[in-house]
């Protein structure tokens, strides 16, 4: 996994409007996909698919 191109929990709250706590709340219920390696790490199109998922339709 190239963390490069990843987010850190502090970019994807500041990304979606949330508080870093709340991202890493809906990390532990599973509905955001993320890696361990040192920090957490949130690969983009795994932030947009839960965006994807939390937008009404």
């Amino acid at each position: 996994m190239n963390v490069n191109n990843c987010l850190t929990v502090e970019q994807a709250a500041k990304r979606i409007g949330l508080t870093e706590e709340r991202v890493r709340e809906f990390i532990n219920l599973r509905e955001i996909e993320d890696t361990k390696i040192g920090l957490w790490w949130i690969k983009p199109e795994n932030l947009q698919s839960f965006i994807k998922s939390r937008t009404n339709k």
